[in-house]
């Protein structure tokens, strides 16, 4: 996301204005999956292929959007808007969300089968925000850590505010609440060869700086954390298994993202913004919350909620 200066009217930087806290707690679950640059990948590939099962989605983004010209900038762009809604300041994320919606109002058409779609139908917009959760979350609980219980229950929790801004209506509120949300949608699931084109798109699409054979084990990752029934429904036959080899590369490399800072990234500018120091997301849980309550002690609120409550 280096190449991005800007993004819909927001010069990027993360750092500024310093002291405004985003939506989420820095030390929610939500941030602390979302700093992983792997797992982020992978969770994305992850959402887009829950999404296109749907025709109505497939048909919105591919008829409407600039994925087949520009599949590198799509990419980086669709990535920036989920960093802005984690780690961007409560403001930034409003505004910009704001956008995108503006945006999205204009999408609306036909599937090849007749049925009509707008990018704003409430069904469409639950099952969007739904399909982006449970691929951050089953790509990190795979590949880096498994979460307890507890802690994925509190992920699922998190981000309600972000969701209403986006029209968000109903929201899994659990793993259990995203697979509901699929079985009343699967009946309509279809497959597409638009599914594999995006795949070869992923994997062999000249402008990325990771190599193919990379790519192609990202891919595969994304697929294996598939509900089983919707790689069926899509025909991702053993072709796009994660060999072993893969396998233990992706939970090494994600695993090695985990642990070492990435000064540039949002998560490091974040917690400058927030007075943290910028290895802040990758230093343990102990000194994380040692750091954060001494935030709180300070005064200092750490999420819009926290700001909100404090000036009521």
């Amino acid at each position: 996301m280096s190449e991005l200066t800007s993004y819909l009217g927001w010069k990027i930087d993360f750092t500024e204005p310093a002291g405004e806290p985003s939506f989420l707690e820095p030390d929610s679950i939500r941030w602390r999956i979302m700093k992983n640059p792997i797992t982020f990948g992978i969770g994305g590939i992850c959402a887009v292929l829950l999404e296109f099962a749907d025709p109505r989605i497939r048909s919105g983004v591919w008829d409407h959007s600039t994925y087949k010209k520009d599949p590198v900038g799509r990419s980086m762009r669709t990535a920036m808007a989920a960093s802005i809604s984690s780690f961007g300041p409560a403001s930034v994320a409003k505004s910009v969300i704001s956008r995108v919606n503006k945006m999205h109002a204009n999408v609306q058409g036909e599937t090849p089968d007749g049925v009509a779609y707008k990018a704003l139908d409430v069904e469409l917009l639950d099952w969007v925000l739904a399909t982006a959760e449970y691929g951050f979350h089953a790509a990190y609980n795979s590949f880096v850590s498994p979460l307890s219980q507890e802690e994925s229950d509190q992920y699922y929790r998190e981000g309600h505010e972000v969701g209403a801004l986006y029209g968000v209506k109903q929201r899994a509120e659990s793993e259990a609440g995203f697979y509901k949300m699929m079985e009343a949608l699967e009946p309509g699931f279809e497959p597409h060869a638009i599914v594999k084109e995006f795949l070869d798109i992923v994997i062999y699409s000249e402008g990325r700086k990771a190599p193919t054979f990379m790519r192609k084990w990202i891919a595969c990752a994304a697929i294996d954390i598939l509900p089983t029934s919707v790689r069926q429904v899509l025909e991702l036959g053993p072709e796009y298994d994660l060999s072993r080899t893969g396998r233990l590369f992706v939970k090494l490399i994600a695993k090695l993202g985990d642990k070492i800072p990435n000064k540039n990234s949002p998560a490091a500018q974040a917690s400058i913004r927030l007075g943290l120091p910028a290895n802040y997301p990758w230093l343990s849980q102990k000194k994380q919350k040692a750091l954060v309550d001494q935030l709180r002690a300070n005064g200092v609120a750490t999420s819009n909620a926290a700001l909100l409550d404090a000036a009521s």
